[in-house]
């Protein structure tokens, strides 16, 4: 199916190539589906299921103690109640007082 480009005009043109993009990405996606499906009979054909093979309850780079609480390790010298565990992206309090000459040590909650 040879389609004469010289022969569109501009209307005509600007709707192949939204189709044609729309068409790569079903492409795509039936690409992705079908790695999933040839990955799954694999797994299956070696006796095991994809929970077993990735590891139960660590997709995503999320580890098996996601959400639980974890202790403060450094208070804000402003505000007491502003902490922070350590973990994560540091806060806004914390990124400032460092910026204004303070240490991670000067933050440190002891004892």
């Amino acid at each position: 199916m040879a389609i004469d480009l010289k022969t569109l005009n501009h209307n005509q043109l600007t709707d192949l190539i939204s189709r044609a993009r729309l068409r790569q990405e079903e492409l795509e996606k039936e690409k992705v589906v079908k790695l999933r499906e040839k990955i799954n009979a694999l797994i299956q054909s070696e006796g095991m299921n994809a929970d077993e093979f990735f590891g139960q309850g660590n997709r995503g780079g999320r580890g098996k103690n996601k959400g639980i609480k974890v202790k403060p390790k450094y208070r804000n010298p402003l505000d007491p109640n502003q902490t922070w565990s350590g973990r994560g992206k540091r806060p806004r309090w914390f990124v400032a007082a460092l910026n204004d000459g303070k240490t991670e040590k000067d933050m440190l909650i002891t004892g």
